[in-house]
């Protein structure tokens, strides 16, 4: 039974450019704070400074718009060339209306406008867009990976995004990557209390944590990209964030 959680939000990283390391990032915020990881610790980390480490930054002028893509700005009043990398990060559209365009990510992954942002990134060069990384699991595992071999310390990695939800207003985290979390508690076939056998009860760790670290880590002016979530015991090796999406089969709502 979880008995209690602490958030720590890492105030101090700089901002985060192409081909930053970001193991030496973090490394180096939490030693300016004088924490030292454990191996129950969870870190979590907003998309975006992931994305720009990644290179995944697409400045506006380079994208030449497909035919599909023009016809898609138009019924849903967007630049052309974002629509057009909305439907280069896609496989499928599920709605569109005059202001928003739903689609299935690449990645399995269903939100709006395939994740790409605006946001908080430098367009300095041009008007730019930032696009979800390339395999957010496998980049959660790399950067494990790297934190043990600076520390000998394997914590928790969630890469986190946020996300609205249909019939609820306003965004929570999502968990889009992760290592080393146990990402969903199936208790099917559990009972409750009263012994009744549980049918449908499957929890998403993984995105309950992120939800929790996005509310000391903000989305607009706050510089708080990271959060060290402490307190929990979830760690184990065989899970991804990609485990928790609802295969298109079982979608009712597609």
């Amino acid at each position: 039974m979880q008995t209690s959680l602490t958030i720590h939000p890492l105030r101090n990283l700089p901002l985060v450019e192409a081909g930053d390391d970001l193991s030496d990032l973090i490394a180096s915020a939490l030693r300016d704070t004088g924490t030292e990881l454990t191996d129950r610790d969870v870190l979590v980390l907003a998309q975006k400074i992931v994305s720009k480490a990644e290179g995944q930054q697409v400045v506006l002028a380079d994208i030449k718009p497909s035919p599909a893509a023009v016809r898609l700005a138009a019924e849903t009043d967007k630049d052309p060339r974002l629509a057009e990398l909305i439907l280069q990060e896609s496989t499928a559209v599920v709605r569109k209306a005059p202001g928003v365009v739903i689609v299935r990510h690449r990645l399995g992954i269903v939100c709006a406008n395939a994740g790409i942002d605006q946001s908080n990134i430098d367009h300095g060069t041009g008007e730019c867009a930032l696009l979800l990384p390339r395999d957010p699991d496998q980049s959660a595992a790399r950067l494990r990976d790297d934190l043990a071999a600076r520390t000998g310390v394997h914590p928790g990695v969630i890469i986190s995004d946020s996300i609205n939800r249909p019939w609820r207003l306003g965004t929570v985290g999502i968990a889009i990557g992760s290592a080393g979390i146990k990402v969903l508690d199936d208790r099917r076939g559990s009972t409750d209390i009263y012994g009744r056998e549980l049918k449908v009860t499957l929890s998403n760790n993984a995105d309950s944590i992120a939800t929790a670290a996005l509310l000391v880590m903000g989305e607009t002016t706050e510089r708080v990209p990271a959060a060290l979530v402490r307190g929990l015991d979830l760690v184990q090796d065989t899970q991804r964030a990609s485990d928790g999406i609802r295969p298109p089969e079982n979608d009712l709502f597609l």
